[in-house]
C-alpha cells in the first residue's frame, strides 16, 4: 500500500487527456481498457480507505458527549495527506499506461 502512495505523490492530481491508441494497444478494445482501469480504481480506493481507517482508528476516543471534540494535529495531518492524493483513477490509469497492472481474459466455456 504504501507503494501506492510512493507512485501517486509523484503524479499531477489534474484530469490529462490521453492517447486512446495508446491505451487500446494492449487490448484492442477501449471498452476493456476502461473495465481494467477501472476495477484497478475500486482496488486502489479500497486499500487507501482501509489504511486510512486504520491509522485514524488510533486517535479514536470513546466517549459519549458530543461537546468534548478535540482536534489532534496529528489526525487532521494524515487525512490532508490522503486528500491530497490524486484520484484513485488517474492513479489507475498512469499504471495501466506504465504497464503496472496485471490482467487475464477469463474465456466462457459454452
Amino acid at each position: 500500500m504504501s507503494d501506492i502512495k510512493t507512485k501517486a505523490q509523484g503524479l499531477d492530481a489534474n484530469v490529462q487527456p490521453r492517447d486512446v491508441l495508446e491505451m487500446v494497444k494492449e487490448t484492442g478494445n477501449i471498452y476493456e481498457t476502461i473495465s481494467i482501469i477501472s476495477k484497478r480504481a475500486r482496488q486502489i480506493s479500497s486499500d487507501l480507505k482501509w489504511e486510512i481507517q486504520r491509522k485514524l482508528e488510533e486517535f479514536a476516543v470513546n466517549t459519549d458527549t458530543i461537546e468534548e471534540v478535540q482536534e489532534n494535529k496529528e489526525q487532521i495531518e494524515i487525512s490532508k495527506f490522503y486528500e491530497r492524493l490524486p484520484n484513485t483513477a488517474i492513479i489507475a490509469t498512469q499504471e495501466y499506461l506504465q504497464n503496472d497492472v496485471q490482467w487475464r481474459f477469463v474465456e466462457n466455456k459454452d
